[in-house]
């Protein structure tokens, strides 16, 4: 590919900015064939690393099936994808995207993970004229947390997600199948995603005193926080028999040993993002039993790859084989950004031209692992969403299952198993 810096706005601070070393490099000689280079922005290390965890595989995968390029107009074009880890940190997530666009010079930016990594890259991606396609994010923190205007949107950076109201409509039918008071006890942290969840008009405020529930929010805490006393007292004073919010795993680990020693007995605890992944509930011994979250994905999920045609079973499947580890919830929407990439790059009318792959990201309509992925669907410019269910941690013999209790919001998505209410 030709040099961009014709085509791209230079930082006024790149230069200032230290190169991070890629973690991933997937390259080969490509004899003629020109290459389509994809920068990727993933937290491989810090606490949300769960998100990455399967990182390895997928890109493996991806590499893979991508082995004999991608047809363009009759012209064969190889991609090679760059790997970096934001470290969980959402600065030197702009940092090392900043090094993938001004030093690698990618062709197009792809990023996951909660809005510590979707925003800063966005943002560079945006600032610098990239095609980016980010996921792994509730598109309101994305969309808005970027101070995006629904009248006009964004140029260069798309997302797919589900949003804040698919999680309150799936943890409110959650909620209202258990038998628990409707007493509620809020945990939102002092960043993107929890003041999003938090937030009184955008966020679960609103919609849960509409459904008849009260709401105890002591207040928004700082992350990596190491004392939860006083909100485990308010729930307690207020009658909380249901706790839910957007945490870290080391917070969650924090508040939920504490609830232990101060008696808090809740009979229903539903934990955004810290309740995904089965390596921080198998940390949490028996503890981790019972507890429930929203799941976007699940083997069970009746999908296939647009680029291997594997089933999201076969897909997780593979995952547990080559690593012997349980199968995670991140695995399909990392595989289904590359299989975003391929179909746009198989449209693109030039792909030379960043405004060409922008309008082919614009056009696209694919059937994915994770569902459809269709940019003229959207609640927003730039943003359509996928489909959102909710269920719960159960024992089966040693190990815990993630199991589908409720599937109202999605009903194509199997239910497999009933709410169990904490003991």
């Amino acid at each position: 590919m030709k040099n961009k810096f014709t085509r791209r706005k230079f930082l006024g601070t790149a230069a200032a900015i230290t190169a991070a070393p890629a973690i991933l490099k997937y390259t080969r000689a490509y004899a003629a064939d020109p290459v389509i280079k994809v920068g990727h922005v993933s937290p491989r290390t810090g606490p949300l690393a769960g998100f990455a965890e399967a990182d390895d595989y997928v890109l493996k995968g991806i590499q893979a099936a991508l082995s004999n390029g991608v047809e363009n107009n009759g012209k064969k074009y190889n991609i090679e994808i760059i790997s970096k880890d934001s470290q969980s940190n959402p600065n030197r997530a702009a940092e090392v995207t900043a090094d993938l666009i001004l030093g690698e010079e990618v062709d197009i930016i792809v990023a996951a993970s909660t809005p510590d990594t979707t925003n800063p890259v966005a943002d560079q991606a945006e600032i610098n004229e990239v095609p980016c396609i980010t996921t792994d994010c509730p598109w309101q923190p994305y969309f808005f947390g970027r101070n995006g205007n629904p009248a006009e949107g964004f140029e260069y950076t798309y997302h797919f997600f589900w949003g804040l109201e698919d999680v309150i409509a799936n943890f409110l039918d959650l909620w209202g199948d258990s038998g628990a008071a409707k007493n509620i006890g809020g945990l939102f942290p002092n960043d993107a995603d929890g003041n999003a969840w938090g937030d009184p008009e955008l966020g679960f405020p609103k919609p849960l005193a509409g459904a008849g529930f009260e709401l105890t929010d002591p207040g928004r805490y700082q992350p990596l926080n190491d004392d939860f006393s006083n909100y485990i007292a308010a729930f307690k004073e207020a009658g909380c028999e249901i706790v839910t919010g957007n945490m870290i795993p080391p917070d969650f680990a924090t508040f939920w040993s504490q609830a232990a020693q101060q008696d808090f007995k809740p009979k229903v605890v539903t934990i955004g993002k810290a309740l995904l992944f089965p390596s921080v509930i198998e940390s949490l011994g028996d503890r981790g039993d019972g507890l429930t979250s929203e799941i976007w994905w699940t083997p069970s999920h009746p999908f296939s790859s647009s680029l291997t045609g594997d089933s999201a079973k076969a897909l997780a499947d593979g995952y547990s084989e080559s690593t012997g580890r349980p199968w995670t919830q991140p695995i399909g929407f990392k595989h289904a950004l590359f299989e975003v990439v391929r179909d746009v790059v198989s449209r693109a009318a030039d792909l030379d031209d960043p405004a060409a792959i922008v309008d082919a990201i614009k056009g696209t309509s694919l059937s994915t692992i994770v569902g459809d992925v269709n940019w003229a669907n959207g609640p927003v410019p730039n943003v359509t969403k996928t489909p959102l269910v909710a269920g719960q941690w159960q024992k089966n013999g040693d190990a815990m299952e993630l199991v589908v209790t409720t599937n109202k919001q999605a009903p194509q998505i199997p239910v497999g198993g009933e709410l169990k209410l904490l003991g």
